[in-house]
């Protein structure tokens, strides 16, 4: 039984600048707490050797991202569908939706935040890289009144983050501090702190919860906990959306600790075991794709091939001559080939062509 306790401080209609500090004066980890971390760090332990199977990580690195950016998105409203947004990473629409583009932002700025952890630790200057390239303009710390958590319509709110640049500031010193602070709670406990305290923050003036979304994976990743980026968890939020917020604001409003660690924690699980799924899926595919191109006698890289139609669902003709394995006409040829095959299908857009893999999309779209 998770316990509460009525924070006399917290009033959703005024700044929350008195924002508790981490850790938790109360004990966090309880037992259904660690059992719930065993689980979820056995499914990150496959997730990781699965990582570690497939021949080529760009197979998953460059598609996965992209349904963590859309359910990510959708989350705060922003409304696009996969196709719509693979479509757009491989700049097969001319001019993809606002929306869509809003999207693919999530994807850029998770990977400069990865990029980032090759520079410096997971910190605050993190945070401001990925809200930056979320934003496509410099993130600045909220210096201005009147930021809440509700309906804009009514003006009610749930929550009204910490006021004043030099209160916000703090707080997001004391979060930075925390991360490499002494501790003995489990990294997914840390990391589920570490998420309340900065949507809590609420540091920036947009943003802030995509930007919270993609440090949890970079917080994994710095704790060797993800071999790759490729943790579903805004897939698992969006599902849950409503018990998300709910758990969220009970934190802050109750000190309902427990049930806002189990809900994080089952998310990394399930997350884990999606991304795992989807891995073994689309080796098998792959395995099954080269063995068709073998059958057929008529292409002799089908490993290459197989692997290229993967990474790139949406192939044309200049990426098959990009891998160096053969000059333009053969290239053609061989797509051509694979259209005849039924393995792929062949769209014209614009002035060109485009050679769509539907079998990969299948398993990279699915919700």
């Amino acid at each position: 039984m998770s316990i509460a306790r009525r924070l006399p401080h917290f009033d959703p209609q005024q700044p929350f600048n008195e924002l508790p500090p981490l850790p938790p004066a109360d004990v966090v980890e309880t037992v259904p707490v660690l059992k719930a971390i065993i689980d979820a760090k056995e499914k990150l332990a496959e997730l990781r050797t699965a990582c570690q199977l497939i021949p080529n990580p760009d197979i998953i690195t460059s598609t996965i991202p992209l349904r963590e950016a859309r359910a990510s998105s959708a989350i705060e409203n922003i409304v696009t569908t996969n196709d719509e947004l693979f479509r757009a990473a491989w700049q097969v629409d001319a001019e993809p939706t606002p929306a869509t583009k809003e999207a693919l932002r999530y994807s850029f700025a998770l990977g400069a935040g990865v990029k980032s952890l090759d520079e410096r630790p997971l910190s605050e200057k993190t945070a401001r890289v990925v809200c930056s390239r979320l934003l496509d303009t410099e993130a600045d710390v909220r210096s201005l009144p009147g930021t809440f958590i509700g309906n804009p319509l009514t003006q009610t709110r749930i929550y009204t983050p910490p006021e004043g640049k030099e209160v916000i500031e703090k707080h997001l010193a004391a979060w930075e501090n925390y991360i490499y602070s002494e501790h003995e709670v489990d990294s997914l406990v840390k990391m589920a702190l570490l998420h309340y305290q900065f949507e809590a923050i609420h540091p920036f003036y947009d943003g802030n919860g995509r930007t919270g979304r993609i440090l949890n994976v970079l917080y994994l990743l710095q704790e060797q906990l993800l071999e790759l980026p490729v943790l579903y968890l805004s897939g698992f939020i969006v599902e849950h959306k409503d018990e998300y917020y709910r758990r969220l604001n009970a934190v802050t409003a109750v000190g309902r600790w427990e049930d806002w660690l189990l809900f994080m924690i089952n998310g990394v699980r399930a997350a884990a075991v999606d991304a795992s799924d989807m891995i073994t899926d689309l080796r098998a595919l792959q395995e099954t794709t080269a063995q068709e191109i073998r059958t057929a006698g008529v292409i002799a890289p089908a490993k290459e091939m197989a692997e290229l139609m993967l990474i790139k669902p949406y192939l044309r003709i200049q990426d098959v001559m990009d891998t160096g394995l053969v000059k333009r006409q053969t290239a053609a040829s061989w797509l051509h080939h694979l259209v005849e095959l039924g393995i792929l299908e062949e769209n014209r857009v614009g002035r060109g062509k485009v050679f769509v893999n539907h079998r990969a999309l299948a398993v990279l779209t699915r919700d």
